[in-house]
């Protein structure tokens, strides 16, 4: 089968021929029809996250050797099953959860996947859906599409139970009270299409990218602004009445988290999401002060990610733009997200 593989920590991705595995156990071999590109996949292929202070969370140290073939937002069609796999039959169309941890640990059997020190999850730690195949270790992580689209359901993986997950962090909102989003990338758009429905309030949308802000605003904000403008932090308060609530950070910048803590309300909760890296000074006498929370949040738990389906099929968010590209294109894919050449969520079609 071909797979697009990091060879070189890096560099472009390279299609590779290799042997279609073979399910064994309760192994379930998925035919990848749709494959959805992400932020994390640019930090994977480059080999590391950036921590701050000259530190990295560096791959290979971790483990992962090459060639690895990523892709964590994979739907496709069952396409063979190990001796003792059930619960799917041959042919049926699944999106697949990736988050998954070894399954023999304490935290692991009291069902907080999330906190394994060992994780097996498709796409990152073992091989994923930037190929014609890849393994699920069993069918407990393949969910129903039920006529949701497959390039809308391969975003569901990632970009989706993130945003629900950080959402539910901040939980329910007064109709007063106002949320900001920071980031109108992918996942903060697939937030912003769904908070009506999981916290409710007023949405305000901070994105430096003019055109970042119309797509905020043509999906449901209540209002936009550029936080890199010298008055984001006065524009954001006036905006809310005296600063947001809450505010969500998809970029994971000192630019971005530095702002959203300078804006929040007193008694404010910064939710720290994305990835872009480096560390941020706070101000220890400024979080009692001003009574401020900062909670990390990572993907979503397989609960929160049946959720989410629960609210696609029903039709109560509003999907991100999509553009799709064939499987063929996935080192340039990657290369445009690196970029920063990308509106929405780009998903690689292998039909």
């Amino acid at each position: 089968m071909k797979a697009y593989q990091i060879t070189e920590w890096g560099a472009p991705l390279e299609e590779r021929e290799i042997p279609v595995p073979e399910p064994q156990g309760s192994e379930i071999l998925i035919n990848v029809t749709a494959s959805g590109v992400c932020h994390s996949d640019v930090h994977i292929g480059d080999g590391y996250f950036d921590l701050g202070g000259g530190n990295r969370l560096d791959m290979a140290e971790r483990g992962l050797s090459l060639p690895f073939t990523m892709g964590h937002e994979v739907v496709g069609e069952v396409a063979a099953m190990g001796p003792d796999a059930s619960g799917v039959a041959v042919g049926d169309r699944r999106i697949v959860y990736p988050w998954i941890g070894c399954g023999q640990c304490a935290v692991c059997r009291r069902g907080d996947q999330l906190l394994c020190l060992t994780p097996r999850t498709i796409g990152v730690r073992v091989h994923g859906g930037f190929a014609e195949y890849c393994l699920v270790p069993d069918a407990k992580y393949l969910l129903a599409l039920d006529g949701v689209p497959e390039t809308h359901a391969a975003t569901c993986a990632c970009s989706g139970v993130t945003a629900i997950s950080a959402l539910k962090k901040v939980g329910k909102l007064a109709d007063d009270e106002s949320l900001m989003l920071i980031g109108a990338d992918g996942v903060g758009l697939a937030a912003l299409g769904m908070a009506k429905s999981v916290t409710g309030g007023r949405l305000i949308v901070a994105d430096v990218d003019s055109a970042k802000r119309d797509a905020a605003m043509a999906a449901g904000a209540d209002a936009v602004l550029d936080n890199g403008d010298a008055t984001a932090v006065a524009a954001a308060q006036d905006l809310t009445g005296g600063g947001p609530i809450a505010a969500i950070d998809f970029v994971g910048a000192p630019a971005t988290s530095g702002f959203a803590l300078q804006a929040v309300a007193k008694g404010g909760h910064l939710v720290s999401v994305g990835l872009y890296g480096d560390a941020l000074p706070i101000s220890l006498a400024l979080m009692p002060l001003k009574m401020l929370r900062i909670s990390g949040s990572y993907v979503g738990t397989l609960a929160e990610m049946n959720e989410l389906m629960g609210l696609v099929r029903g039709s109560k968010l509003t999907p991100v733009p999509m553009t799709e590209r064939p499987l063929a294109e996935a080192p340039q894919a990657l290369q445009d997200l690196k970029g920063g050449r990308v509106l929405g969520r780009q998903v690689l079609t292998n039909s």
